[in-house]
């Protein structure tokens, strides 16, 4: 039995988290797309900050059903092996993105803002990424390079994170889909 539990464990460690469902990735470019059409018209930092605010934890609602349920249908453990591996390497980023607007938020270097969150979303995808299927980490270079984008050319933020958070999420969704089942 000892030898039985280790051969499984060590098969766990070793294989790529599948549990990152395409459709979901779809859908909340899709919400990402609605938020960026509401927020683009916003006049006041405020309220496009709440906006995106709102869409973040829409799209993690959304991304936590949709994963959690690809994960049970697959049988594979969503908090043990590469399941976890996969969260613990994208909550960095996420909780630095959390930090760094509150902080630039507060020294009113607000244009920055989008620009961090494309380049700390992308970078915890490259490294939650490396667990999982190989078009993953390809899709958080993108959003890096959107990131970088954004950090060079505010005034084209509101263009890349629509392109970004909807676009790449969208296109990236259904490549998963398609080629990863769901």
């Amino acid at each position: 039995m000892d030898n039985l539990r280790y051969i499984r464990e060590t098969m766990e460690r070793a294989s790529a988290f599948t549990g990152i469902s395409g459709w979901g990735e779809v859908a909340i470019g899709i919400s990402a797309l609605i938020a960026s059409v509401f927020a683009a018209r916003q006049t006041a930092f405020n309220l496009w900050l709440a906006i995106w605010i709102g869409e973040a934890v829409v799209s993690l609602l959304i991304a936590g059903w949709s994963i959690d349920r690809k994960a049970r249908q697959a049988k594979q453990p969503l908090l043990r092996g590469a399941g976890r591996k996969v969260i613990f390497s994208l909550s960095p980023p996420i909780l630095a993105g959390i930090l760094l607007t509150a902080v630039l938020y507060q020294a009113g270097l607000t244009s920055v803002i989008p620009g961090i969150w494309l380049l700390l979303y992308g970078t915890g995808v490259v490294t939650g990424g490396m667990f999982s299927v190989p078009v993953v980490p390809i899709m958080g270079i993108c959003f890096m390079a959107f990131g970088a984008a954004a950090l060079f050319a505010p005034s084209l933020s509101d263009w890349l994170m629509a392109a970004g958070f909807g676009g790449l999420h969208i296109g990236f969704g259904v490549l998963i889909a398609r080629r990863y089942g769901g």
